[in-house]
């Protein structure tokens, strides 16, 4: 199998494990803060990351990677989740996938300025016809304000940021390694912020909303990068990225089958243009 066909696959693993992000997220604001929910699953990741950098006797990063690790950090450990988790008090988790319809194109971008990928003029148009495309189908299921769509704008520049700065660095750290140090780097001050947002009683706090936040600490937070990192890092950052816009159409299947919610036509539809966009993206990227 090819180093490309092997970044596709760990890339679409990780989008099918990051579709859950949103709903358990705003599951989890229920009943823990964003404040405390961020910093609750990043100190359990950190843990899980940790485990692993020394069980399997990794190597330390260099001077050279901690400044990008610190970048990753700002953008995924702390950016997307306390910007998302916030923005989800004010809008619906159908109506904030059409943000994450605009991921890939941010992470392209900063792919472009950080990674020093050239991708073909044909690779944007069918970049911005994929984002638009998730943008139209998201925006027609209403449920959005001001202030939530400029926090999940915000939300998706960070973790494009994020995303790209990652998949460079994995190319010689590693895809794991890199989000289990650019945790460890983060935990000293996600130790703080969780201690002084704790909640102040358990006893209100429903098992939906633990599941949440276990769900976004174990998975969101680790194990998809996992797959995700390395996916970018073998199949081009622009590339692999645009398989980003379909995780709004895998989200909204997992609310069908696990919360009996009906698929309207126009999901499979825009899931068509969508998948279109993906492979005409991928062949010029």
């Amino acid at each position: 199998m090819s180093r490309t066909a092997v970044g596709w696959g760990n890339g679409i693993l990780g989008v099918i494990i990051f579709s859950g992000s949103l709903p358990a997220t705003r599951v989890a604001v229920g009943g823990f803060s964003p404040l405390f929910l961020t910093s609750a699953r990043a100190l359990i990741a950190a843990s899980l990351g940790a485990a692993l950098l020394l069980a399997l006797r990794q190597r330390r990063p260099v001077a050279g990677e901690v400044g990008p690790l610190v970048v990753v950090a700002i953008g995924v450990v702390a950016g997307f989740p306390l910007l998302s988790a916030l923005a989800l008090q004010h809008i619906t988790s159908a109506h904030s996938t059409v943000f994450v319809g605009l991921l890939p194109l941010t992470t392209a971008v900063f792919g472009v300025l950080r990674g020093a990928e050239r991708p073909k003029a044909a690779f944007w148009v069918f970049s911005v016809l994929g984002g638009t495309t998730v943008a139209g189908f998201a925006l027609a299921q209403g449920g959005g304000s001001l202030t939530g769509d400029l926090m999940m704008v915000a939300a998706i520049i960070a973790c494009g940021l994020g995303y790209a700065e990652g998949a460079k660095l994995s190319r010689r750290l590693g895809g794991w390694q890199v989000i289990s140090w650019a945790l460890l780097i983060s935990l000293p001050i996600m130790a703080v912020i969780a201690l002084l947002t704790a909640p102040d009683t358990w006893a209100g706090i429903t098992l939906p909303e633990w599941t949440g936040l276990a769900y976004v600490s174990v998975f969101s937070m680790l194990v998809g990068f996992l797959f995700w990192y390395r996916g970018l890092a073998l199949g081009g950052i622009a590339s692999v990225g645009q398989l980003q816009l379909l995780q709004p159409f895998f989200s909204l299947a997992l609310a069908a089958v696990l919360l009996g919610e009906t698929i309207a036509w126009t999901m499979v539809l825009a899931s068509l243009v969508v998948i279109g966009c993906v492979a005409g993206a991928r062949r010029f990227a």
